[in-house]
């Protein structure tokens, strides 16, 4: 007599059925470490940006000039350095000139947020004092995003790594100059980078630092929080939708309908994740990418062409070894 399987059998055969679909993107798409013959400074805590055929390399900890890679001879060479220090930012493009706001400067733990934007002019190689952020919404380590000539900040926190982080919403207008106080987030964070898709905002990933409780790196957060820009609210995914592995000091991107999450450090690991998740905005479901060659925390990810690039951050939880490497994932047919 023909013996029936037991229905742990399908079970077995439905688990792996599942693990082959959700990952089919870390099957055939690899991170690749990107040799040249010059090298950026190595910098953590600082931002990566992409302007026109290059990528810049912007602030850290300490004063360091901007390292500019060009998509078209290969090769990093060095631009201006800021006239201030400034780290824990989210840089963003206008206009073909890269925008800082909400970054801090000053050492751990009690950093300040810059009061007022800088700005990095590439053509000129030269920066610029900004706007001014209004003295009591200023904040660092916020996500940044532009939407049409809209620049949105999200959260953050008040005093560097202390204890006053916050769920703060505000919109500046480019064209007339004007803060708004728009609706706060369901939960502050910090350490992490906001990203926009689908007339959405997204908050995914970072923390809430507190050395005022010796838990700088414990407190992160699993939620994602969405915010409509027309209705002017927001909303929290169910339990399911949450992020699968917490960690801060995330790099974020949205390619192709999918926000993607990429490193981080928390309390877990002495070594920065490597995770690389990304949350499929129309199903809100999560797919695990393949990792990174080299985990790293507290820089940017940029998108060009179909291809996804990393640079710089620390190789470890806090801030040894800073990095001077690139990767890159391409999504090219």
């Amino acid at each position: 007599m023909k013996k029936i399987p037991s229905p742990n059998y399908y079970v077995l055969i439905f688990m792996v059925f599942s693990f082959v679909c959700t990952s089919q993107s870390s099957d055939n798409k690899q991170w690749k470490t990107i040799d040249t013959e010059t090298s950026p400074i190595a910098r953590h805590e600082n931002s990566f940006v992409t302007l026109g055929e290059n990528f810049y390399l912007l602030g850290g900890r300490g004063i360091k000039p901007i390292s500019m890679y060009s998509t078209e001879t290969t090769e990093w060479t060095e631009g201006a350095a800021p006239p201030i220090e400034i780290h824990h930012f989210q840089g963003v493009a206008y206009n073909d000139k890269i925008y800082v706001i909400g970054a801090m400067t000053g050492k751990y733990p009690y950093e300040t947020p810059l009061p007022y934007m800088l700005i990095y002019n590439p053509e000129k190689d030269k920066w610029e004092d900004g706007p001014e952020i209004p003295e009591e919404r200023r904040r660092g380590s916020c996500g940044v995003v532009i939407n049409g000539d809209s620049l949105y900040m999200v959260s953050g926190i008040v005093d560097g790594h202390n204890s006053t982080h916050v769920p703060w919403m505000d919109r500046y207008d480019f064209k007339t100059g004007k803060w708004t106080v728009l609706a706060d987030a369901p939960r502050a964070r910090d350490h992490f980078q906001a990203a926009i898709g689908n007339g959405k905002i997204y908050a995914v990933g970072g923390r809430n630092s507190s050395y005022a409780t010796k838990q700088t790196f414990e407190l992160t957060v699993e939620q994602v929080d969405i915010y409509d820009i027309e209705t002017n609210t927001w909303s929290t995914l169910e339990e399911d939708g949450n992020i699968p592995t917490q960690r801060a000091g995330t790099s974020t991107v949205v390619y192709d309908h999918q926000l993607i999450v990429i490193g981080g450090e928390s309390k877990t690991q002495e070594v920065a994740h490597n995770q690389v998740e990304a949350l499929n905005l129309n199903t809100m479901t999560w797919t695990k990418f393949t990792p990174l060659q080299r985990g790293r925390h507290g820089t940017q990810a940029v998108v060009k062409d179909g291809v996804i690039y990393i640079a710089a951050g620390c190789g470890n939880r806090g801030g040894r070894p800073e990095l001077d490497s690139m990767e890159k994932i391409s999504f090219k047919n």
